[in-house]
């Protein structure tokens, strides 16, 4: 689309075609033929494809599922994750050629987000459903461009949301929808990202606008969509502030990679990439075919996104949303509290000091990104009445995978997809568009100083209740 037109020509041009139909995003029908294995192509061999997407799917859905084809624009990237997958299937530098040659019924895209729609337009066009990761894209025409393709070829798209799923998450739904304190009036929502995984995000091609869109469409499209989950509504309007003064240019030094830096003993953030096998194997050993580093400096002129960032929110229903990411924070967590004119419900997981914790935060984010079997916890969730005394629930929750959600998310997608689904966990194109429509109208707001309202950004129509 060409973006010299102005976004309310834009609008007008598709709303008519593509408002109504994308309202149901319905995934129904995207299950295992009775008679023969899911035919599964992917595209993008980098960490989440290989790891979450491909060796998981064999190790745990095998008997359902057949990789027939992996695409990557790195041919040692390519080889290397189909061995560790564990996997037979032909491999391609070349998309369509994989398509025409294959003819696979699921495509899953993992690849950069800036070029997730171009697969995703590609495979349904090609008549075939597709499977991405979050975000869905990065921008508000190429969003459009995906919800037209999905609306013009009646294929469907999920985005896999796993936050969701996992049974805290699920717990506090269960609440807000049963109307434990009332008609909910606002939400306090702030996320910590450690000095290990914040800083991750900027020595990779996360810490460029145009791959990644920014954190706010990268990082909090999770968060975002969990808000618009929990209140059932869309947001109409977006207002935020945001700055870059911690990484980039902001930093005492800089060199080409942690590899190679002279200021390895004098910098805090400095990372040993040698020591890790699967991202020297993965990326380091494969920089030859496409020149992508791992390692990156944090503190390289490329760097273009925000470090901090808040947003205010408000919704069809009239909630408004104070919302924060800090990149550079001691420790990994995040805290989110609902009021409602009948209480309060007040939420938080991995704060250290509330349970007198000193963990490894390196360790910790390998234990959330672990898809191993871990014992189930239980962490407080407190609900605040009006005129009583509080009472603190006890929740459900296992560390790996993503606060347990990893396992729910793909049973339901692969296994049981015509199961029930009362509280509308799964994800489809819609809630792909206003979680990262709102992330789009954030870095827009920042650059322009506005507010920015969703509706001038996507022919969909934001309503009040999506239930």
């Amino acid at each position: 689309m060409n973006k010299e037109i102005s976004r309310r020509s834009f609008i007008e041009k598709t709303s008519a075609a593509t408002a109504a139909t994308m309202l149901a995003g319905s995934v129904s029908g995207m299950h295992t033929s009775k008679r023969a294995k899911k035919r599964v192509a992917l595209v993008g061999t980098g960490i989440r494809g290989t790891t979450f997407w491909g060796k998981r799917l064999v190790e745990n859905y095998n008997d359902i599922l057949e990789f027939v084809g992996l695409c990557d624009i790195n041919s040692g990237r390519l080889e290397f994750g189909k061995k560790f997958i564990g996997v037979e299937c032909p491999t391609f530098t070349n998309f369509d050629e994989m398509l025409e040659t294959t003819k696979p019924e699921l495509v899953i895209v993992t690849t950069k987000d800036s070029t997730h729609h171009q697969f995703i337009i590609k495979s349904l066009e090609a008549g075939i459903d597709v499977l991405t990761e979050k975000p869905m894209t990065t921008d508000e025409y190429k969003c459009e461009d995906i919800l037209e393709a999905e609306r013009r070829t009646g294929k469907k798209v999920i985005v896999g949301f796993n936050y969701r799923w996992s049974p805290y998450m699920t717990r506090i739904k269960e609440l807000l929808t049963e109307g434990a304190i009332g008609k909910v009036t606002s939400v306090d929502f702030h996320w910590y990202l450690n000095n290990y995984h914040g800083a991750s995000y900027f020595r990779r091609w996360h810490g460029l606008e145009q791959a990644g869109g920014t954190l706010f469409v990268h990082k909090a499209t999770h968060h975002f969509d969990l808000v618009n989950w929990w209140l059932d509504s869309d947001p109409v309007e977006v207002y935020a502030m945001g700055d870059l003064e911690h990484y980039g240019l902001n930093g005492p030094f800089s060199g080409v990679n942690c590899r190679t830096c002279v200021h390895k003993a004098d910098c805090n953030y400095h990372w040993d990439i040698t020591k890790d096998e699967m991202s020297m194997k993965l990326y380091a050993e494969n920089e030859k075919y496409d020149g992508y580093i791992r390692d990156n400096c944090l503190f390289r002129d490329s760097i273009n996104i925000y470090d901090k960032m808040s947003a205010q929110v408000k919704y069809a229903n009239n909630v408004v949303l104070n919302y924060s990411l800090t990149t550079y924070s001691p420790f990994e967590g995040w805290r989110i509290a609902f009021n409602g004119h009948d209480g309060r419900i007040e939420a938080w997981l991995d704060i250290p000091y509330r349970k007198g914790e000193n963990l490894s935060q390196e360790d910790l984010h390998a234990q959330e990104m672990a898809q191993g079997k871990d014992a189930m916890k239980y962490e407080p969730l407190i609900v605040h009445k009006n005129w009583q005394d509080f009472k603190t629930e006890q929740v459900g929750f296992s560390r790996g995978g993503h606060g347990g959600g990893d396992k729910r998310l793909q049973d339901k997608i692969f296994r049981t997809p015509d199961a029930p689904d009362p509280l509308k966990l799964s994800a489809g194109s819609r809630d792909g568009a206003m979680s990262c429509l709102i992330g789009i109208a954030a870095r827009n707001s920042i650059k322009t100083g506005e507010p920015i309202k969703i509706a001038d950004i996507t022919s969909l129509t934001p309503s009040e209740n999506r239930m």
